[in-house]
């Protein structure tokens, strides 16, 4: 059976829900809402192989007077980015006094080859992926990884290569970590997030 997940944002007005399939590795599809930098909507699909490996991610978001799409697919050790815009996202954040949001998708893709792992910014569905690749939701604490990921910015659709590291604090706990910001997030069973502390919140029917 699919699973059906919702999450309410903690960091701005918004949430997520996502069905997904996690028979065999992971396909799910997902919808976004969110009001900032401006409000947006994103649609994605998202499909691993069995062991979890990221191969195809395809995103839409939509405002008011603008859409943007990119496509990420790895074949043969390699991604491939594909994206296109409709409409002008840059004059609807300078209207709102915002900072530009440059191009979808990347300039050179050879710069994710070591990306496993795929990032899609303020979704909590996306941590799920390292986590059940590395069987980290199940590692003695303290275990920890570095990863190279493939980051698809939002609204923007700008995707960057990124360095991400997930840590084991003990069962259904993990300590995320980029830059600068770090977060303890605790997950489901299946390894699924329950809460993000800054970002999200799992929400269950009433």
């Amino acid at each position: 059976m699919p699973k059906s997940l919702l999450w309410t944002r903690i960091d701005t007005a918004g949430a997520e829900h996502a069905l997904v399939d996690d028979g065999q590795g992971l396909t799910a599809h997902g919808t976004q809402l969110a009001a900032d930098p401006v409000p947006y909507t994103c649609r994605y699909r998202l499909v691993t192989d069995p062991q979890w490996v990221s191969v195809r991610l395809e995103v839409e978001v939509e405002g008011a007077g603008w859409r943007r799409s990119v496509r990420l697919e790895r074949a043969t050790q390699r991604w491939r980015v594909t994206a296109s815009e409709q409409g002008d996202l840059d004059a609807v954040l300078a209207a709102g006094g915002r900072a530009p949001a440059g191009l979808p998708g990347v300039e050179d893709p050879d710069r994710l080859a070591d990306a496993l792992d795929l990032d899609l910014g303020g979704s909590p569905l996306f941590n799920t992926l390292p986590l059940r690749r590395l069987g980290l939701a199940a590692a003695p604490a303290d275990t920890s990884h570095r990863l190279s990921v493939a980051w698809v910015l939002l609204p923007s659709l700008t995707v960057l290569p990124a360095e991400q590291v997930y840590t084991a604090l003990g069962p259904q706990r993990f300590r995320y970590a980029s830059g600068s910001f770090a977060a303890e997030i605790d997950v489901d069973a299946d390894g699924y997030v329950l809460k993000y502390p800054g970002l999200a919140e799992r929400a269950a029917a009433r």
